[in-house]
């Protein structure tokens, strides 16, 4: 009898860790579109854990503090009555801080539904762990879901939003939406400091009608227009719609949203004031076209 002699347990363990990282690799790369059911769900999780952290920014309002900041001058003269002038002693207060509001548009057309879906489990993790997050949902028409996301249950939150769009997986409008957004929910949701992700491929049924006017007036209104497309996990992409033309010359920063390192490098982005190389290289392509 031949006798197989079985390798060490610790190789087993790590030839089985070494895969495991193997895998992990491989879906943080992977193409949403490519993804089987087993992996979108590997996908989602990840979603949930990931860290979120946004850059705060200073309020108008004040904190009092004992050791440090600028002085409170109606503190101090509180605390000098109270010892009926004999004593003076300085109060302080120094400038709260707030994370800015976060605003996403997120396109819901046929092209873009296996992305959408991946983004608006991105934007329920950031709901419920930041407030001032709100999020639109748009193809024909301007549906706010911000309220659905707030549901702690993933699965519950994504179902009650896609009942409360009648247009999912349809045409787009993205001037006409984002004009409704301008005229109707700009001076709710922007507010100093408020960052905002447009997420859309730039396909346009109405070939950029009005779309670069639109664009621009969001831009005026919030610190950073991030657009994030799909399209850029193409090495020959090159802007010539006539949607992502109109879009292009008008955003902070133009960024990849086809994969998991994608969106963990958003996460990043949003806690620093760093522009994507990505939306350089966009730029220069525009300039020759």
């Amino acid at each position: 009898f031949l006798m197989i002699r079985r390798p060490p347990r610790s190789t087993q363990s790590r030839s089985s860790a070494a895969a495991d990282v193997y895998k992990r690799q491989v879906l943080q790369e992977m193409d949403f579109e490519k993804m089987t059911v087993v992996e979108l769900e590997a996908a989602k999780s990840a979603i949930s854990h990931l860290q979120m952290p946004l850059k705060e920014i200073p309020s108008r309002r004040y904190t009092m503090n004992s050791s440090r900041g600028t002085i409170d001058l109606r503190g101090t003269l509180r605390a000098s009555m109270k010892r009926a002038g004999d004593d003076i002693p300085l109060k302080y207060k120094t400038i709260r801080t707030k994370p800015p509001a976060l605003v996403a548009l997120c396109d819901i057309s046929g092209s873009m539904t296996r992305y959408s879906r991946m983004l608006l489990h991105f934007m329920h993790t950031l709901t419920n762990a930041r407030s001032e997050v709100f999020t639109f949902l748009f193809g024909t028409r301007l549906t706010n879901v911000t309220r659905y996301l707030r549901n702690k249950d993933v699965d519950e939150s994504l179902e009650k939003a896609s009942q409360a769009v009648n247009d999912w997986s349809g045409g787009t409008r993205i001037g006409e939406c984002l004009h409704d957004f301008n005229y109707n929910w700009a001076r709710r949701v922007l507010s100093r400091g408020s960052i905002v992700l447009l997420i859309s491929d730039g396909l346009d049924r109405d070939s950029g009608v009005g779309l670069s006017k639109e664009v621009d007036k969001i831009k005026r209104s919030c610190n950073r227009l991030i657009w994030l497309n799909p399209l850029l996990r193409f090495d020959q992409f090159s802007p010539r719609s006539m949607g992502v033309r109109a879009i292009l010359p008008n955003v902070h920063e133009f960024r990849p949203v086809h994969s998991l390192n994608n969106l963990t490098e958003l996460a990043q982005a949003l806690g620093t004031n760093t522009v994507s190389y990505t939306h350089l290289r966009a730029h220069e392509t525009l300039r020759y076209l």
